[in-house]
């Protein structure tokens, strides 16, 4: 707060960027890497038709239950 009254101005920050390299190798072990990683994923089938069904299926029950009696 008292550094701008003494006439200090701030200074841009220096930004050090390592250098990196294109490495065809290293890129094919990461592609391949998450590939695998991928494929470990289980996805179970959907069955949503088949729940939305039961669930219609067990509420006609349910109303034909309740107009009967």
């Amino acid at each position: 707060m008292l550094k701008p009254m003494f006439g200090h101005r701030p200074k841009p920050r220096k930004f050090n960027m390592p250098t990196r390299y294109y490495n065809p190798e290293e890129d094919e072990k990461k592609k391949r890497r998450i590939r695998i990683e991928m494929k470990r994923v289980s996805r179970r089938p959907q069955r949503q038709g088949a729940k939305v069904f039961i669930y219609a299926l067990a509420l006609a029950l349910v109303v034909y239950i309740i107009s009967v009696l």
